[in-house]
């Protein structure tokens, strides 16, 4: 590739689901260049997500996102998408005995923004029949779940990018970033690019850009999270049952495609990388479902391993850097970035543009302050 030099108003670090959608918001007023290390967008995170959109899941900013996000599922811009981005999937959050209080107090805090409701033994065998017998004392069902097609949603918002004008460089892992006067200087390997605008959306790795750009250090901590496919067993015909999780998120299991999704629902801390599971997760994973499920699992048909990535606080850091000029973070979505996207894209352009932030979020709860980097800072 032959050297290359160019100016936006604003580049974007990382095209999966969080750069792409802040992309192509910005890209209906503004010159935006998107740059993505890896040779095709989405390779990490986005393209091995649960794709399960869950109003009463994560952190309270993350809820308010959530539902936030809502009418853009339903009513996506004219030709963003051929099918419909959302499927119902109710979910199912359950508790052992000894687990009731971490139930009774999730109920207690999201009861009047979802449409949820407090199971017993039996409603809940109703609703998820592979439930073992005497394993859950009590369960939430959230009748406002749905499944996201995320390769539609992802793809969709690279087509509006495109469509207002904005340019996407694959294969392009930043080598350097520095100040040249106003601008931000971008260095990849095919070339330099400036903007006075740099937005960091570059995952697992986002810690590594803000360390490069000279920004304060917001205590970002990938974790692995490992999933699987085994068979539904025979005579298994409720593929609409809803996704099934531990209260204290310890599993997961969700009918699809005719198998069984399921994860350990691990975090452990690594280096941003390829991940890839490990043996011993796999095991874990399998005792816990058979544990909880009425199921024999002796094979495993597809596995793989995705990186989310944290604060302390599990809210997502959105806003500009305290310590350097027009650094904007968009960064630490952890395992709620695919629901929020599009209220989160929205969120990150007004503020980037220094716009009011749309009323349909703000009525949603969410205080920019509580996802502003300056909460999480850790080092200057």
């Amino acid at each position: 590739m032959s050297d290359r030099a160019g100016s936006a108003d604003a580049i974007v670090i990382g095209a999966g689901m969080a750069g792409a959608s802040v992309a192509a918001e910005l890209a209906e007023s503004m010159k935006v260049l998107m740059v993505e290390m890896e040779a095709q967008p989405g390779y990490h995170t986005t393209g091995r997500s649960a794709a399960v959109f869950a109003p009463s899941y994560g952190p309270e900013s993350v809820r308010a996102l959530t539902r936030a996000s809502r009418a853009f599922f339903d009513d996506a811009p004219a030709g963003f998408a051929s099918a419909p981005l959302l499927t119902p999937r109710e979910i199912l959050m359950i508790a052992r005995e000894e687990q009731l209080e971490a139930l009774h107090a999730l109920v207690s805090s999201i009861s009047d923004e979802t449409q949820v409701e407090a199971l017993g033994p039996a409603a809940m065998a109703d609703h998820q029949p592979l439930l073992r017998d005497g394993y859950a004392a009590g369960g939430m069902l959230d009748h406002g779940g749905q499944d996201i097609d995320v390769a539609a949603l992802h793809q969709g918002f690279l087509r509006l990018f495109k469509a207002r004008g904005g340019v996407l460089m694959n294969g392009e892992p930043v080598q350097d970033l520095s100040r040249d006067g106003d601008d931000w200087r971008v260095q990849t390997k095919g070339g330099t690019f400036t903007a006075p605008l740099l937005i960091n959306a570059a995952g697992a790795w986002a810690e590594q850009v803000g360390r490069c750009a000279g920004a304060e250090s917001i205590g970002l901590v990938p974790k692995r999270r490992t999933a699987m496919v085994v068979a539904e067993p025979e005579g298994f015909t409720r593929r609409d049952a809803p996704i099934t999780i531990d209260i204290e998120e310890q599993f997961y299991l969700k009918p699809d495609a005719g198998r069984l999704l399921i994860s350990p629902a691990d975090e452990t801390p690594t280096e941003p990388c390829d991940a890839q599971p490990e043996e011993i997760d796999i095991a874990i994973c399998a005792d816990r479902i058979m544990t909880a499920f009425a199921l024999d699992i002796r094979r495993i048909h597809n596995k793989w391993a995705g990186l989310r990535s944290f604060v302390a606080d599990k809210e997502p850091v959105i806003g500009f850097s305290r310590v350097v000029p027009g650094f904007f973070w968009m960064a630490g979505q952890g395992g709620y970035g695919i629901q929020s996207a599009p209220a989160a894209a929205e969120l990150s352009a007004a503020l980037v543009q220094g716009r009011p932030v749309p009323a349909h979020i703000t009525d949603q709860g969410l205080e920019p302050r509580r996802v502003a980097p300056g909460r999480t800072m850790v080092t200057a």
